[in-house]
């Protein structure tokens, strides 16, 4: 499933001219060395969340520009959430999306819906709604992309484990013989 995703970005022209400024920025390209969920890193799911609200806010005619913009920053907050850091006041998800922004805001020009909906793409968590359709879509995407990084290594997990393969061949033999 992964491949085929990559396979889709790497056609997808526009959507790369709209990242390429994002992505090839320095401070951008240190979220690759934090962890987001599991093993992906948080350029890898900002990466696909960018991706998705291109795909989504572009079919339903929507700001699809400012939508992957802020998807691409949403997460840039530059730090382990894992670790306790002195200077960080408040649980990392209640506080992440005004960190991010205020990144996103000292390395680029954004325009108004880009700001709000990486501050408050964490609702439901945090209590601000998002401003518009794009941010709703973008708190979704958000949301799946979590789901999805967790479901894999969970999936990962579980086959990885010994006996759980056994199992499987002893089942599939017994499904085979009845």
């Amino acid at each position: 499933m992964k491949k085929i995703i990559e396979e889709a970005i790497s056609q997808e022209t526009e959507f790369l001219e709209i990242v390429e400024e994002l992505t090839t920025n320095e401070t951008v390209q240190q979220m690759k060395n934090f962890r987001q969920h599991y093993q992906t890193s948080c350029y890898d799911h900002c990466y696909l969340a960018a991706y998705y609200c291109y795909v989504i806010c572009k079919k339903y005619h929507l700001d699809y520009r400012s939508a992957t913009r802020a998807a691409m920053l949403h997460d840039l907050f530059l730090y382990d959430w894992r670790k306790r850091q002195p200077d960080r006041k408040g649980l990392h998800a209640f506080t992440h999306g005004k960190t991010a922004m205020n990144n996103a805001c000292r390395l680029f020009d954004l325009n108004e819906k880009e700001k709000d909906m990486i501050l408050k793409h964490m609702w439901p968590v945090t209590i601000a709604f998002p401003n518009s359709v794009e941010g709703l879509i973008l708190t979704f995407v958000d949301k799946y992309c979590a789901m999805s990084e967790t479901f894999e290594e969970m999936k990962s997990r579980l086959f990885d484990k010994k006996s759980f393969r056994y199992l499987y061949t002893f089942l599939s033999f017994i499904h085979i013989r009845f």
